[in-house]
């Protein structure tokens, strides 16, 4: 069969689910359509390093769920798709969301019974349940939620963080009862999760990415005079305090600093 040929070249990396829905994580395991020899050996490259294409896929029962706008790459099945405004009250409260996170105003939703698949992406994803325990996310991490999790607008809470805090005065908060799939800075192999039981956390740079609405997060300086400053040679610290879970991408920053002095030309920008 076409569809078996199709699965037998595909890996499930990661499954979750519950009554009525189910989402899935799948990797390619061969990519082997490529015309161009050029582009072909751009293809062996990739899979040398270790990056794969990834997709999520969605299987729903007589259920629902609600994705990034744009996310969507097919669906098949007895399947409608709406975008909820809410009346004028809840237009307002959309682009105020928005304007604030940064995340899109209007997340259609799909409901019904049949298979949803999002778009292929080199990028990484994750899964998680969530039990009335909200989490504050960084922008563009959401990625798709059952229906009954909610995506809100967090505030920080203090001057520091609002400040220096690297993600502005707003983050997005997501809460309720139900399944959820997060995209994610760094492979999974890579992110340090931390249950804080009554702790203090401190990181000099901006790659928490994940915590429970409960931990309290500020920017603090690293020491507590300008001499000890200097003498130690930092300047903030991101502190992270309370009872819940914080995740964390320690490998982010690198990533980030190979990206800024990659040239296609093989030379290294700053020489």
């Amino acid at each position: 069969m076409i569809e078996q040929s199709f699965y037998d070249n595909i890996n499930v990396l990661e499954c979750i689910e519950r009554e009525g829905i189910k989402i899935e994580i799948l990797q390619y395991k061969n990519m082997r359509g490529l015309r161009d020899s050029r582009l072909a050996e751009t293809l062996y490259n990739i899979e040398k390093v270790g990056m794969s294409l990834k997709q999520v896929k969605i299987t729903l029962q007589n259920s629902s769920i609600t994705t990034e706008p744009g996310a969507l790459y097919f669906h098949k099945g007895n399947i409608c798709a709406e975008c909820q405004i809410g009346g004028v009250g809840g237009l307002a409260k959309k682009l105020i969301k928005n304007s604030l996170t940064e995340e899109a105003a209007f997340n259609p939703t799909y409901s019904g019974t049949g298979e949803i698949f999002l778009e292929p992406s080199f990028g990484h994803f994750i899964l998680m349940e969530l039990d009335n325990d909200p989490i504050i996310v960084d922008k563009g991490i959401f990625y798709c939620c059952e229906s009954g999790v909610s995506v809100e607008v967090s505030s920080q809470k203090n001057l520091s963080s609002g400040l220096f805090g690297g993600e502005g005065w707003f983050q997005t908060k997501l809460s309720g009862k139900g399944l959820c799939a997060l995209a994610i800075p760094v492979p999974l192999s890579e992110v340090l999760k931390y249950e804080l039981n009554n702790e203090r956390l401190q990181v000099d740079g901006n790659f928490v990415f994940l915590r429970s609405s409960s931990i309290k997060f500020t920017v603090e300086r690293s020491a507590k005079k300008l001499v000890g400053n200097l003498a130690s040679g930092e300047g903030t610290l991101h502190t992270y305090e309370g009872t819940g879970k914080v995740w964390m991408a320690p490998t982010q920053s690198v990533y980030k600093t190979l990206g800024q002095n990659y040239s296609p030309s093989g030379e290294n920008i700053g020489e």
